[in-house]
């Protein structure tokens, strides 16, 4: 069965609020109580976790215990990934300095990149590695996951280069849309920029009259 990319999407903000609540020492929640933690309706929040089976009690509503454990099998963070960044700017940098990562089970264990300057210092902790290195410290660090922080231009060589060299998945902050045949997660920070403009616009009416009166 296919599972809608925004029901996917919605199962980690599942998982972040029931942690939240399993801290806060709350022990059963129901539908609604998870909808309106996260602006949703409670109808949305049963429909997408019916995709992977029945986990509610009626009148008891869902055991937070048990359905995080479940969401962690489910979405895979029941392990720690091993990621490697490709690209050692400041995105990369920026990346490998957010303890949020090692927070949700992934683990940055290497850095990539081609100026010589960078190679053999470390990030954060993280040494940087020349990017001609990545197939052979693939297999000996284990990497699993590949960011790609790289200009537009060697985005997809980039990619190339992990996929041959066995990586499992791409997070691809470049604004190319990679070939390959493993699994890409895109994250274009720009297009999200130009998305809240537009909905700021939508909701206030008064600024667009104000732009086209320029």
């Amino acid at each position: 069965m296919k599972i809608p990319k925004p029901t996917i999407k919605r199962l980690a903000l599942y998982y972040r609020c029931l942690n939240r609540y399993r801290e806060e020492g709350v022990n059963f929640v129901s539908s609604k109580d998870i909808a309106e933690r996260l602006n949703l309706k409670p109808s949305q929040v049963r429909k997408d976790l019916s995709y992977f089976g029945e986990f509610g009690k009626r009148g008891l509503g869902y055991n937070v215990v048990k359905l995080v454990d479940e969401l962690a099998r489910i979405i895979g963070v029941n392990k720690v990934w091993n990621v490697a960044i490709i690209g050692a700017g400041n995105l990369g940098t920026a990346l490998a300095n957010y303890p949020g990562l090692l927070k949700h089970k992934f683990k940055v264990v290497a850095l990539f990149d081609n100026d010589r300057e960078k190679v053999g210092k470390k990030i954060a902790g993280i040494p940087v590695f020349h990017v001609g290195d990545l197939i052979r410290l693939t297999q000996e660090l284990n990497i699993e996951i590949c960011v790609i922080a790289v200009p537009e231009l060697a985005a997809q060589r980039v990619a190339e280069i992990a996929e041959e060299a066995g990586v499992k998945g791409i997070v691809n902050f470049s604004p190319v849309k990679l070939r390959t045949s493993i699994p890409v997660e895109d994250v274009d920070i720009t297009l999200s920029f130009e998305t809240l403009a537009y909905n700021i616009l939508k909701a206030n009416p008064e600024m667009l009259k104000l732009i086209e009166e320029q």
